[in-house]
């Protein structure tokens, strides 16, 4: 059985810190899906477009697609499928497994991400990058670096 230990609540500096970082995290997903939403896609389209663009043959297994976004693969088909219906993906079998599939970034995608990835960029230097010294991104990359190992480490364990 498990021993009960004390509650570490935060102190004053770690709860500030920690409701900026929620509060930002809120504020830059909601403005960067908002300056997107003049290209009909949300983050989560263009986290798969961008994932797809970036991979070898503009194609990647569903589930490794999956593991990279972070959804859950009926969240993912979901979004495959509203991405099929603009002409963004399609699907395709996979010759050496029978029952896998691959999302494939369709040459009508890869002119959408042609296009948007510019603004997007834009968006990111504008609510982001440009508000910050380059000391402080990369004092900001140090300290966040071990929590994103820490979190990719512990992401498979139940």
């Amino acid at each position: 059985m498990e021993t009960e230990t004390a509650t570490r609540w935060l102190t004053d500096a770690e709860q500030c810190a920690w409701r900026t970082h929620l509060e930002v995290n809120r504020l830059l997903t909601y403005q960067l899906e908002k300056d997107l939403q003049q290209f009909n896609l949300t983050i989560n389209d263009y986290e798969i477009l961008v994932n797809l663009s970036e991979s070898e043959s503009v194609r990647m297994r569903m589930s490794d697609l999956a593991t990279a976004t972070l959804q859950s693969k009926s969240r993912l088909s979901h979004q495959i499928t509203r991405l099929e219906n603009a002409d963004l993906v399609r699907r395709e079998n996979c010759e050496s497994d029978r029952r896998g599939l691959y999302a494939v970034l369709t040459e009508h995608g890869l002119a959408t991400m042609k296009k948007v990835a510019p603004h997007h960029v834009a968006s990111v230097r504008r609510h982001f990058i440009d508000l910050l010294t380059p000391e402080a991104l990369a004092d900001m990359d140090k300290s966040l670096k071990p929590i994103a190992e820490h979190l990719r480490a512990t992401r498979g364990r139940a």
